[in-house]
């Protein structure tokens, strides 16, 4: 089981690196090029969603790895 909940660590990390690209690249990079009133949600994705996903998923999945879950 503790090899999963490490194998499941480096899932963490993946996803959570996969949905700061897809939010970045996808969503906001859009928005900041129309302006205007998408500015908004541009800003809001890119300064306070993105650092907010990837601290969580990739802090979850270092716990993952080093063994925090082992109990």
């Amino acid at each position: 089981m503790n090899a999963l909940k490490k194998y499941l660590g480096v899932v963490w990390i993946a996803i959570g690196a996969i949905s700061v690209y897809y939010l970045f690249i996808n969503q906001a990079l859009d928005m900041w090029k129309a302006g205007g009133e998408k500015l908004v949600p541009a800003i809001i994705y890119t300064f306070i969603l993105c650092p907010l996903i990837a601290y969580g998923m990739f802090t979850f999945g270092k716990y993952c790895l080093s063994g925090e879950y082992d109990d």
